[in-house]
């Protein structure tokens, strides 16, 4: 009973608690709630201040701008007012000065109508004038015609016969002297030219032959050379296609041959062939082969020292090994190589002179005897072949031309041709460039004299100038001046018929008259 009790007022005990707690914790949050209602009032009415003092600066802004706008507006309209206000004053002056030019236009127009009636008024007296002088000009010519005896065109034709001869006349004498001063300062200028170029040239020449000559260590090796039953000496003619000549000469032996190429082949085998001392038919093949290899080796390198030393370029490689050919070519005696290196420096020396493209110059003097590489291979001309050998590797019709033309087997085309021409013979014909023996030397001023004596009427004949000249003196009453001039033509014709020369030969008739009269005592 007792327990009930307590648990009864126990239970009254917590209610009332939560009952003051609850009453306790609805104050509180009432409370709050207050807090909170003013506390968005207070943000409420201060935002309400500050949108009003934003609405307040806005409003002041607006004014201010509109303000500035306004001064701008009032100012551009002052500028525009100003400018509208001188472009009417310029056109009000513009319209002054339109109206002054057309009074003057009008001033003009009535001086050209009154010019134009004056100057018809006198093309009509002029008119009637000219008719009158024409009457008058047609009875003159009908009165001078009575008088001359010649109608009017038959004068014409006179006068104009008579102002021709005169203008010929003159023309002729004009021609006369502008051709011998031409003449003078042309052989003139040529030869300062000429002597300028010979002077800056001095060139050696090799003299090369149809044989050569190999020297043996002792005549026992001519033996070994020989070989058994002749078989080493005939593998090795069969390989160089060169004679090989073994006499009584002592610790020598002859290679024989017109190709100077071959033969500078089987000079170099046998060379090495003696200094090995294995000499039979397999090495000598052997040899010969790598001797051919050392030869073409050499031929290109001529070719290309002398490209070099010249300064052309661009020449094909396979013509550049025919250049190099002509270093086992002669002339007349002269090396080839030697002489093309000489006319080309002589070709532009020349072309340097006269203004002309040196480099050019000196390409076609180079090419120029090409063909005698190549000609105991084909038949022809030197020239011409030389001029297709250089066309097929691509040279130019100026080179072309300039090599065909050197020896005139064509016609030359340009200065070029002729520059070729006159190198060519300078280095053939001066003094010492071209060698021979003394008895062909003798030989070939004979047979200058005997054909210049075979012709009727010669009296004599002396070669001079080592064979470049010869003068023939005739009979004066056999050859007159007329049949002279044929003679030294006929004689240069059968001079070029019948011998060899290098460069020309100059043939000088001479034809005189003299008086004899003795005095008596």
């Amino acid at each position: 009973m007792e327990y009930t009790v307590v648990l009864s007022s126990i239970a009254v005990v917590l209610l009332v608690l939560g009952v003051i707690a609850f009453f306790v914790f609805r104050k509180k949050t009432i409370q709050e709630s207050l807090n909170i209602e003013e506390e968005q009032k207070h943000i409420i009415e201060e935002a309400k201040r500050k949108a009003g003092n934003l609405l307040k600066e806005a409003r002041l802004e607006a004014k201010s701008r509109l303000l500035e706008m306004k001064s701008d507006f009032d100012s551009e309209t002052e500028e525009t007012r100003s400018e509208l206000k001188k472009e009417e004053r310029r056109l009000s002056k513009k319209t002054e000065k339109l109206d002054k030019q057309e009074d003057q236009l009008s001033k003009r127009e009535l001086n050209f109508q009154k010019n134009e009636i004056e100057l018809q008024r006198k093309l009509d007296s002029a008119t009637s004038m000219e008719q009158k002088y024409k009457v008058v000009l047609d009875q003159t010519k009908k009165e001078l015609e009575k008088v001359s005896g010649l109608t009017l065109e038959e004068a014409k034709d006179l006068l104009l016969k008579a102002m021709e001869e005169e203008a010929k006349h003159e023309g002729a004498k004009l021609i006369k002297k502008i051709t011998s001063e031409a003449r003078e300062n042309a052989d003139k200028e040529a030869k300062k030219i000429i002597s300028t170029a010979i002077q800056r040239y001095a060139g050696d020449y090799v003299a090369e032959r149809t044989v050569s000559v190999v020297h043996l260590p002792g005549d026992e090796m001519k033996g070994r050379i020989i070989g058994r039953e002749g078989r080493n000496i005939r593998a090795l003619e069969a390989a160089t296609g060169i004679d090989l000549i073994i006499d009584d000469t002592p610790e020598a032996v002859i290679l024989s041959g017109f190709n100077p190429v071959r033969r500078e082949v089987a000079r170099i085998a046998l060379e090495k062939l003696i200094a090995d001392g294995r000499i039979h038919p397999a090495r000598i093949e052997d040899v010969v082969e790598r001797a051919t290899q050392e030869v073409d080796l050499v031929i290109k390198e001529a070719g290309e020292q002398a490209a070099f030393d010249l300064g052309v370029h661009g020449i094909d490689s396979e013509l550049i090994k025919v250049i190099g050919k002509l270093k086992f070519r002669t002339s007349y005696a002269q090396n080839v190589l030697q002489h093309s290196v000489e006319v080309a420096f002589l070709s532009g020396a020349i072309a340097a002179e006269l203004g002309l493209d040196v480099k050019l110059s000196k390409r076609m003097g180079l090419l120029h005897d090409i063909g005698k590489a190549v000609d105991h291979e084909v038949d022809g001309a030197h020239a011409i072949i030389g001029a297709k050998l250089a066309k097929k590797y691509g040279e130019n019709d100026g080179v072309v031309n300039a090599i065909a033309a050197h020896h005139e087997d064509q016609m030359p085309q340009s200065v070029y041709d002729y520059i070729v021409q006159a190198a060519d013979a300078l280095s053939g014909a001066r003094p010492g460039a071209r060698k021979e023996s003394l008895e062909n030397y003798v030989k070939r001023l004979e047979d200058l004299e005997n054909i210049a004596n075979s012709f009727d009427g010669v009296v004599n004949t002396y070669a001079i100038q080592a064979g470049r000249e010869i003068r023939v003196i005739t009979e004066s009453e056999k050859i007159s001046d007329e049949s002279a001039m044929l003679l030294s033509r006929d004689i240069a014709r059968q001079i070029e018929e019948n011998l060899t020369f290098p460069g020309q030969v100059k043939v000088v008739v001479i034809r005189e008259t003299r008086a004899v009269e003795y005095t008596k005592k």
